[in-house]
């Protein structure tokens, strides 16, 4: 039976919860418009929570605008790069939603990663201006004769606190590593005097659909890095399509933990633009520990979670979970990783809500899949397609031939949400997209139901605790090391962080050294999550006919064992 149906036929539609419609009648509106929306519809509801500082719809909307004319007068025109490298924290929701509403294009970076990293997509990017924490400004400043930045805006985490806090902060903020001293150079500015020298009545710029609203970078170095241009349609329509999805949540005044980091697309989409679209309060996490989630929730009752795997599992092993009353929690989300039955479980059982999980990609903006929230939500599934999200599973081989109904193959996507391409990479472009399907790298299948399962990466990525890790770009740092003569790092099953990283390491010719040397140098060159965490010492690797390292024979190695 299950030859007989096609991809065409769509057979996820009957699975679709009742008020889940086919095919939406998009709104042509951009974000900035949203934030606009809902300050004028709920001027007053309280938008963002952040360490207690409270700032409504109204507020947040005149903020966005006086730094939309900050930038503005800045020189910074449309279409022109800015980075914004931050944390969950009130001036990151309002520098990205700045810089869509002045024409700009927003390139959200990670403050976690090295110099190095940030240097890569400062230079592809060609940046013109950012915005980032007094923490890391002398460090920037350090990194801007290298680049096409030219002004850099820093805000700090004592910029918005309750009264006692502000009064508080200066006291043992420097004990504790939460403010810095940043050295006086020229078009370096505090984020607080520049705000308070603008007009909250900037007028949004005259912007396209199909203009880039903002380069979304896939990883980490020259040759894996990619900058997915994602447009003011894709992600305005996948808000849209989100909100089509749960029908339940529509029109409702709900409470969003916002605990994914902005800088992920799947935190700044379905946490902080689905909030503003929504109208709902977002709190925001800038340090997404399980106690500082836990004390989150029973402090401000938060109906709909977000998380990622890593999340739920650190709080259910957290001894204050049993104290928590997280029954206020409706609904969650679950992406970035197969969530283990037995999380889901244990969490649904505590809380009495239903965790959706989902999947996407960067270039997907991010989400194509989920199951339905009221529905049936089959064990190990992404779920099936969202609105006017086609889907198709070819022949690996050759990339073009659907395989049967139930067989696996290479996960093809098309839809509103689909990226326009890669920045400055058309080559990869025409591999990755034709004809408007997406080709995702993703090995799945699809059942008789419609519901699809993700069955390996055709890619070597690796997530570990819900980021995306490049083997490649670990084995670019570990072979400039001069003691090294091969390395190749593979993804491996770890109970809290999905997976974890080992290497594996062919030292030169009489060289001898230990893996806490290959640690520490990889530490000054790559963020801890991408930190390899096994080495193993070889005096060869296995390789095919031509000298390829051949990875897949040493990750079925460690699986045996």
């Amino acid at each position: 039976m299950a030859a007989q149906i096609k991809y065409e036929d769509k057979p996820w539609l009957a699975h679709y919860e009742r008020g889940v419609p086919e095919n939406i009648g998009y709104e042509q509106i951009t974000l900035p418009e949203y934030l606009e929306n809902s300050a004028r519809r709920y001027p007053d509801r309280i938008a963002i929570i952040c360490e207690g500082f409270k700032v409504s719809y109204r507020r947040l909307n005149e903020m966005t605008n006086r730094l939309a004319a900050c930038l503005s007068s800045l020189g910074v025109g449309k279409g022109d790069r800015v980075a914004i490298l931050l944390p969950n924290l009130i001036p990151c929701v309002v520098s990205y939603y700045a810089t869509l509403k002045m024409g700009g294009i927003a390139v959200m970076c990670n403050p976690q990663h090295t110099d190095r990293e940030l240097l890569f997509h400062f230079q592809d990017s060609a940046a013109t201006a950012l915005i980032t924490l007094d923490l890391l400004a002398d460090r920037m400043i350090a990194l801007r004769p290298q680049t096409k930045l030219k002004q850099i805006i820093h805000t700090s985490f004592g910029d918005y606190l309750p009264l006692a806090g502000n009064l508080l902060f200066p006291l043992s903020a420097g004990r504790k590593g939460l403010t810095a001293r940043v050295r006086p150079a020229e078009n370096v500015y505090r984020w607080k005097n520049l705000l308070s020298n603008y007009s909250a009545n900037h007028r949004r710029a005259d912007v396209s659909m199909d203009d880039v609203a903002m380069i979304q970078y896939t990883g980490g170095t020259t040759g894996v890095a990619k900058g997915v241009m994602l447009t003011h349609a894709n992600l305005s329509f996948q808000i849209q399509q989100i909100d089509a999805w749960f029908p339940q949540f529509a029109g409702k005044d709900e409470i969003i933990l916002g605990a994914l980091p902005f800088f992920h697309s799947f935190g700044l989409t379905c946490s902080m633009n689905n909030a503003i679209f929504a109208g709902w309060t977002h709190i925001l996490i800038p340090d997404p520990r399980p106690e500082k989630l836990l004390t989150a929730i029973r402090k401000y009752r938060p109906t709909f979670a977000p998380l990622v795997p890593t999340m739920y599992i650190a709080l259910l092993n957290h001894p204050n979970i049993r104290k928590t009353p997280i029954t206020s929690i409706k609904g969650c989300f679950s992406g970035s990783a197969p969530l283990p039955l037995e999380v889901i479980k244990k969490f649904e059982g505590l809380t009495g809500a239903a965790i959706s999980e989902g999947f996407g990609l960067t270039e997907a903006a991010p989400i194509t899949h989920a199951n339905p929230f009221n529905g049936v939500r089959k064990v190990g599934s992404v779920g099936l397609p969202l609105p006017d999200t086609d889907c198709r599973i070819v022949d690996l081989a050759e990339g073009k031939t659907d395989v049967p109904v139930g067989q696996s193959g290479e996960l093809l996507i098309r839809g509103p949400q689909v990226m326009q391409g890669y920045w400055n990479s058309p080559q990869e472009t025409a591999r990755t997209l034709n004809d408007g399907w997406l080709s995702t790298g993703d090995i799945a299948r699809m059942d008789e139901d419609g519901y699809f399962y993700i069955v390996d990466r055709k890619k070597d990525m690796v997530i570990s605790g819900g980021h995306n890790v490049y083997p490649r770009e670990i084995e670019e740092v570990l072979y400039s090391h001069p003691k090294i003569k091969e390395a190749c790092a593979i993804g491996l099953p770890h109970p809290i962080r999905g997976e974890q990283i080992k290497v594996f390491v062919v030292p030169a010719e009489d060289e001898s050294f230990g893996a806490e040397e290959l640690i520490e140098y990889c530490r000054t060159r790559l963020a801890d999550y991408k930190l390899p965490t096994q080495f193993e010492f070889r005096k060869d690797l296995p390789k095919s006919d031509v000298g390829k390292i051949l990875r897949k024979v040493l990750r079925e190695e460690e699986l045996k064992k």
